[in-house]
């Protein structure tokens, strides 16, 4: 049997059992949207822990750091404080969005905010950078799922066709049964990930190098470059590191299908533990990335796509059996993050728009059926993105933590009780505009002013415009700043 059939049908064997998990949790299910949209917030910190980090690390920890480590040497661990801010933003944040959403209902970040701030133009502005940029995110994902069975394949299914393959998968479990199904195929998705990339690193390493030690030693002698800082293309500057820093911690954190993950828990001792263990997942995982990276960059100097090195190495120096588990294992990666970013969208969408200005009176049912028409819409309009228009899957990342990062002024917010003047809805509208203008200016028209990362420029900008805008503009009602923030005060503080 040739090699591509073995690693390919392995791949397809975990398609099905990720079909099957979705049908089961179907059958435990409810037909409400609590169970449907954030499985009746209930999960405990094993499937919490899991389907947090596997949502985290996607085809952009697969993939994406693999070519950057390719590309840019060694400097993309400097970018790595993001995964212990994950930890503290996690426990001092998430758990205040958790006790509000547990007070007042709340499905999505939209509904957070715009209560708040007594603010429909809140809510529109919340759902449409939601959706907008989490739609760079379903980018990412389907061009990994595109590179994986691709490269299986040996380019007998092409990019589009692979990606398109794996994309229906991912939304048939979705629709078929809710967060239920994206949390037990994480859980799952979670653990093969992690064990795949040190799994597929360590033996790659050790076979063509002898070693991590050798790995360096080779390294620091044919491509020093690599070791050093900014790197051998200048890229990790000062400027970038922090733009980095603040875009893959706080900007994923915003983004809609973390915040709801955070209403999902059972108590908020669940998020307080999640906070205190993600970083140790999250930060180990690159370990292998750096081998795998640093180790294409000697062994296959050429490659015309960078964020295929990983998959490339394996289809050329791993037994065939091994490479399908580990592609397995890719796979799950970018499928766990996929999954839950057309969940979080069908949500936003469902929820902000249709449920309330199009169809406000409606069955429980019937917002289900919306909900995974919206999939179906998600799925298309991600799989032509990919298509039409591939970037490294890092830059792609950041990208979409850059949009969601607008989002903080109004989540600090709410968040966080002040005894001076308050954030206004219209400052916060007026702060998430000036900041996405700022943002494609410094990303397109002037690139990166100074050297430093449009992250932030657009960021700083918005808090600014946020803030001034706020001293003149209509403040929230007394009866809901007392209501809201005197339950974040009483959750902090006890009665």
């Amino acid at each position: 049997m040739e090699p591509w059939v073995v690693s390919t049908g392995l791949i397809f064997l975990y398609l099905i059992a990720t079909i099957v998990i979705g049908v089961l949790a179907n059958r435990r299910g409810t037909a409400n949207m609590e169970d449907f949209f954030l499985y009746g917030r209930q999960a405990g910190f094993i499937v919490l822990y899991l389907t947090v980090v596997a949502t985290f690390h996607s085809a952009f920890a697969f993939l994406g750091s693999g070519g950057f480590f390719y590309t840019h040497g060694i400097g993309f661990w400097m970018a790595g404080t993001w995964t212990v801010l994950v930890g503290a933003i996690t426990y001092t944040i998430g758990t205040r969005i958790w006790a509000l959403g547990k007070k007042f209902g709340y499905i999505t970040p939209a509904d957070m905010l715009a209560d708040f701030y007594e603010s429909e133009g809140v809510r529109v502005a919340v759902a449409l950078v939601s959706v907008l940029f989490t739609l760079v995110y379903i980018q990412v994902q389907s061009a990994g799922l595109g590179y994986i069975l691709s490269v299986a394949t040996g380019d007998r299914i092409s990019f589009e066709l692979a990606s398109a393959i794996l994309l229906v998968v991912a939304a048939g479990y979705l629709m078929v049964g809710g967060l239920r199904a994206v949390y037990w195929t994480d859980v799952i998705q979670g653990v093969w990930m992690y064990v795949a990339v040190w799994g597929g690193s360590l033996l790659l390493t050790y076979k063509l190098f002898g070693g991590p030690v050798e790995l360096w030693r080779r390294l620091a002698a044919e491509r020093p470059e690599m070791l050093s800082l900014p790197g051998p293309e200048g890229f990790f500057t000062p400027g970038m590191w922090f733009g980095m820093t603040i875009a893959l911690s706080f900007g994923i954190i915003f983004q809609p299908h973390m915040m709801i993950r955070y209403f999902t828990a059972a108590s908020s001792k669940t998020l307080k533990l999640l906070g205190a263990t993600t970083p140790i997942y999250l930060m180990t995982l690159f370990i292998p990335a750096a081998f795998v990276g640093l180790g294409g960059a000697l062994i296959l100097p050429d490659l015309a796509t960078p964020d295929r090195v990983f998959p490339e190495l394996l289809f050329r120096f791993a037994p065939p059996w091994l490479t399908g588990l580990i592609l397995a294992g890719a796979t799950a990666a970018a499928m766990s993050t996929l999954d839950s970013i057309l969940h979080s969208n069908m949500t936003v969408l469902t929820r902000d728009v249709y449920q309330r200005y199009v169809a406000p009176d409606r069955s429980q049912r019937h917002y289900l059926a919306f909900g995974r028409c919206v999939v179906v819409v998600l799925l298309v309009v991600g799989w032509l993105l990919t298509v039409v228009n591939l970037d490294y899957l890092v830059v792609l990342v950041m990208l979409s933590g850059v949009g969601a990062l607008q989002l903080m002024p109004g989540v600090l917010g709410v968040l966080y009780p002040t005894r001076g003047r308050l954030t206004t809805g219209a400052g916060v509208v007026a702060g998430i505009g000036a900041g996405l203008v700022t943002l494609y200016l410094t990303r397109v028209q002037f690139y990166q002013p100074f050297g430093v990362h449009e992250a932030v420029w657009s960021l700083g900008v918005n808090f600014v415009v946020t803030i001034i805008v706020s001293q003149v503009t209509r403040q929230p009602s007394k009866a809901t700043v007392d209501r809201i923030h005197g339950e974040v005060e009483r959750f902090v503080y006890g009665d």
